[in-house]
């Protein structure tokens, strides 16, 4: 018997602490060799594409299967987002999860690991640039990591800014303020999450306080990408959660933005910092930046919970 999930089951089932758990466990089962995580490939039309994420947890969950999501330019109410998972060790299908909800909480589980690891311990404000469904759900990622004093968000419209500052303070109990610029939210920053669509930079790597540490989340292809070539070589520590997905780049027409730089020589992978191999920030005013790509096999884990959860 399978089951079929939807958002409205996730929001019920994992909350954002059990998330975080399981991708930390699948970060240390990663660096033992037992996360199978290839980089995603995808299948292209004219107007589009499907593009597809594969893996396996062979030490937690024995779970296997794959994510589908797509690239078209259209609103049809039909598109979505479809997990596949199955049992390892038989081949037993054991569910699907449909919707967005759980590729934006394995997101931001990842990147609230990155924070945990690399930000300093005693950061207390938080920035966030973006409003959409990926800044409100690493921001409260970052709530159960850090204990925050305070928050700021920038978006371009007012109204999405004044939104998230109150869903993130009811939400989480963090005073934040909705601000009229990126500089002044950066600019105060202890932690900045940038989970923007913009394809060009958002901000200055002047505006940096010494000691803040930038999740990028949004575009970050050559032409294209949301952070400044210039944040990353003042960064001290740059950690990602996939460097083959980092260099799987190097087959498209655009590759990622540090592809041939001495900033992609100088990456590391955060499973590295999760089980001790790295030591990542060594001082409270370093820079340090993780640049989120998407780490295959994680979405299964999270889905496998949920349907565990359920059963």
């Amino acid at each position: 018997m399978y089951r079929i999930l939807t958002d409205e089951d996730i929001s019920k089932t994992l909350t954002m602490k059990h998330a975080i758990n399981a991708i930390e466990l699948s970060l240390k089962a990663k660096n033992e060799g037992k996360l199978i995580a290839p980089p995603r490939f995808s299948v292209g039309l004219k107007n589009g594409s499907l593009i597809f994420t594969v893996g396996a947890d062979t030490k937690n969950s024995n779970a296997i299967g794959f994510r589908v999501y797509d690239s078209f330019e259209s609103d049809s109410p039909d598109r979505t987002q479809l997990v596949a998972v199955f049992d390892s060790r038989s081949g037993a299908f054991r569910g699907i999860v449909m919707g967005v909800l759980i590729g934006a909480l394995r997101t931001a589980a990842i990147n609230a690991l990155a924070i945990r690891y690399m930000a300093r311990s005693d950061a207390k404000c938080l920035g966030v640039l973006g409003s959409g469904l990926q800044a409100r759900t690493h921001a409260r990622a970052a709530a159960v990591v850090r204990n925050f004093e305070r928050a700021s968000v920038y978006s371009p419209t007012d109204k999405n800014r004044q939104a998230f500052a109150r869903e993130l303070n009811d939400k989480t109990g963090i005073p934040t303020r909705a601000l009229s610029s990126a500089k002044d939210v950066v600019r105060e920053a202890d932690v900045l999450i940038c989970a923007t669509n913009s394809r060009k930079p958002v901000l200055d790597a002047g505006w940096l306080r010494p000691g803040t540490h930038i999740n990028t989340i949004g575009p970050k292809i050559k032409g294209a990408n949301e952070l400044p070539i210039e944040v990353a070589r003042k960064s001290n520590y740059i950690v990602t959660d996939s460097l083959q997905q980092v260099d799987e780049y190097k087959s498209y027409s655009t590759p990622f933005f540090l592809h041939d730089t001495p900033e992609r020589r100088r990456m590391v992978e955060l499973d590295e910092l999760v089980v001790g191999k790295s030591i990542g920030r060594s001082s409270s005013d370093e820079l340090t930046l993780f640049c989120s790509v998407g780490l295959a096999g994680t979405e299964i884990i999270l889905a496998d919970e949920a349907l565990q959860q359920l059963e």
